[in-house]
């Protein structure tokens, strides 16, 4: 491998698979009597519950919807705090403070930025020494590798702590259990509620739309008021039932209550349409994607080294969402903006997954003297190369070879 592959077509980081099952998926909502949320989006909560192996599925508009509404229905509030790794997307931390709770930042491992054990322990220390009230632990399943869920939930629990899977990631992923059983990302086994993304460049896309899934039935009926304004219908959760009824005792049909105030965060029937007919080709794209990070494996394998894969989870099963690489760009002597910027060049587009959310602005005004040398570690070294279904073994080639092309990362075998 030479890095000499012609250019061709510009590949992203990520996109969408669509095909035209999906495309009439969407017509037939558009012809329908149903274009916000109907019909549709019963059915794909029906059809996500099952896949997962779930009790509840409980659509919304976005993974960030999803975060916030499970921290609502969790009632977190001023007080509260809640420990998310530090190498996450910012709505991980954000929702967590949009219902007024605090965050505590946990580092991570610094060859694949997902949360340990022992990140963990730390951060519930660092939040007992500041006199903070841990109430959940979020742990984040990265690039559609799976945390040590057993070992996370293990040490939550004895902190009486509620557990939410950020799983925006990793939808079609299996984690390990303490029993040593493979469980779906989503059935919910070692936690109270996992989120999901449906965003264009993740597995399953909805357009945009987000999940939680619960085995909870009083987690899932707060869920349910809490994406539609708070508002109740049904008259055992009136608090002034008599103004439901008539004189003759009927239910007017036209009441609700909102005993607390809510979002509107419902899924529409289009996106939901879309959705409900790429979930039925999850094992494919997994499969796709399994491949793919599989071809790569062997390339980057044949490098001398600058180029390393994330390591690997030994507790997962991964379904990939991103394929991301760590590369000693001090040792190549050159900076990542000018490769990711060579390539794009060459058009490959690249990403990185991400900033540590602890050197944001508004975090670091909030805990200024914080370091994370496992965050800083990862953040410094990776790069997010393209990974989408549609992707063919020479692009991957392409890739690998522009990417050891611009970073000196000669050949030391010819990979097949």
């Amino acid at each position: 491998m030479t890095g000499t592959e012609p250019r061709g077509p510009f590949l992203p980081y990520g996109r969408q698979a669509i095909d035209e099952s999906d495309i009439a998926a969407v017509v037939e909502v558009l012809k329908s009597d149903y274009l916000t949320t109907g019909p549709k989006v019963a059915a794909f909560e029906a059809a996500l519950a099952t896949k997962l192996g779930a009790r509840f599925a409980v659509s919304n508009s976005s993974g960030t919807a999803a975060l916030h509404l499970a921290c609502l229905a969790l009632a977190l509030g001023p007080g509260d705090a809640a420990i998310v790794p530090s190498i996450t997307f910012l709505s991980t931390a954000n929702a967590v403070r949009m219902v007024g709770a605090a965050v505590v930042f946990a580092d991570v491992d610094p060859d694949n930025g997902l949360m340990r054990p022992e990140d963990l322990e730390d951060a519930f220390a660092r939040a007992q020494a500041a006199g903070l009230k841990v109430r959940a632990v979020f742990p984040v399943h990265l690039a559609g590798q799976c945390a040590d869920m057993a070992s996370l939930s293990a040490i939550a629990r004895r902190h009486d702590c509620a557990v939410v899977e950020d799983a925006c990631h990793a939808i079609g992923a299996y984690h390990a259990c303490s029993d040593g059983a493979a469980a779906a990302v989503g059935s919910c086994r070692l936690s109270d509620m996992a989120i999901l993304s449906f965003h264009p460049v993740k597995t399953v896309a909805a357009g945009e739309g987000g999940a939680v899934t619960t085995n909870d039935p009083d987690l899932a009926r707060r869920l349910e008021r809490m994406r539609s304004h708070g508002m109740v219908r049904d008259a055992e959760d009136f608090e002034n039932p008599a103004l439901a009824f008539d004189a003759a005792g009927k239910a007017n049909p036209w009441y609700y209550e909102m005993p607390e105030i809510g979002w509107n965060y419902r899924m529409s029937d289009i996106h939901a349409a879309l959705a409900l007919s790429q979930i039925e080709r999850l094992d494919r794209f997994v499969e796709e994607r399994r491949a793919l990070a599989r071809r790569y494996d062997e390339l980057i394998g044949g490098l001398d080294g600058r180029i390393q894969p994330i390591r690997r989870s030994r507790f997962s099963m991964p379904a990939w969402h991103l394929y991301c690489v760590l590369i000693d760009f001090a040792d190549a002597g050159i900076e990542r903006a000018a490769v990711m910027n060579q390539l794009r060049a060459e058009g490959i587009g690249t990403q990185v997954h991400y900033i540590p959310v602890h050197r944001q602005p508004y975090y670091s005004r909030l805990d200024p003297g914080l370091v994370l040398p496992g965050a800083e570690g990862y953040y410094g070294r990776t790069l997010s190369l393209p990974l989408f279904v549609g992707m063919t073994p020479a692009d991957v080639k392409r890739v690998v070879g522009r990417l050891s092309e611009a970073v000196g990362d000669r050949a030391i075998r010819v990979a097949s």
